[in-house]
C-alpha cells in the first residue's frame, strides 16, 4: 500500500471515528465544558473547531503544493480560532456533524489525489511551522486525537 493510500485511509478511519463518538452524544453531553481557560469550549465548539481548522488547513495544504508559502508569519492560532467559533455559533450540532463529514470526506479525496513527490513540498504550517505536507496531512489526525484526550475526560 503506498503512503498516499495510507495517510487516506487513516484519516477515513479516525473520521469514522469521530463521527460515531459524535454520533452517540445525549444532548446534555454535546453542552459538557471541554476548555475552561479563556474562551469555554464545550463538546460542540470542539467539534466546530475540527470543521473549521480542517476546512482552513486543506485549503492551506492545497495553496503549499501549488508553489504557496504557508501560513503567513504573524498568523495567530487563537484569533482564528475564535473567529471560526463566531462564525458556527449558529450550527446545531446535527449540523457540524454533516460539516464534519463533508470535511473529512474531503480531506481524504484531496490526500488520495496527491502525488508521492507532493508529500516532500514544504511550507509553513500554522502549529508546526516549516515542515512538509507529510507531516501537515498527519497533524491533521492528530490533532482531532489530542482533542479527543481532554474530551474524554468530561465523557466520564
Amino acid at each position: 500500500m503506498s503512503e498516499i493510500t495510507e495517510l487516506a485511509e487513516k484519516l477515513k478511519s479516525e473520521g469514522e471515528k469521530f463521527i460515531g463518538i459524535f454520533s452517540g452524544l445525549t444532548d446534555d453531553q454535546w453542552n459538557a465544558e471541554v476548555y475552561t481557560e479563556g474562551t469555554t469550549w464545550t463538546i460542540r465548539n470542539v467539534l466546530a473547531h475540527f470543521v473549521t481548522s480542517e476546512r482552513g488547513l486543506i485549503k492551506l495544504f492545497e495553496s503549499v503544493r501549488q508553489g504557496g508559502t504557508g501560513a503567513a508569519d504573524d498568523f495567530s492560532i487563537d484569533r482564528y480560532n475564535e473567529a471560526q467559533q463566531q462564525k458556527t455559533k449558529e450550527f446545531t450540532s446535527a449540523e457540524l456533524l454533516e460539516q464534519y463529514r463533508d470535511v473529512r470526506a474531503n480531506s481524504v479525496a484531496w490526500v488520495s489525489g496527491l502525488k508521492d513527490e507532493e508529500l516532500e513540498i514544504t511550507g509553513r504550517h500554522p502549529f508546526l511551522e516549516m515542515t512538509t505536507i507529510r507531516e501537515m496531512v498527519k497533524m491533521l489526525y492528530l490533532h482531532n486525537q489530542i482533542h479527543y484526550r481532554d474530551l474524554k475526560k468530561v465523557l466520564k
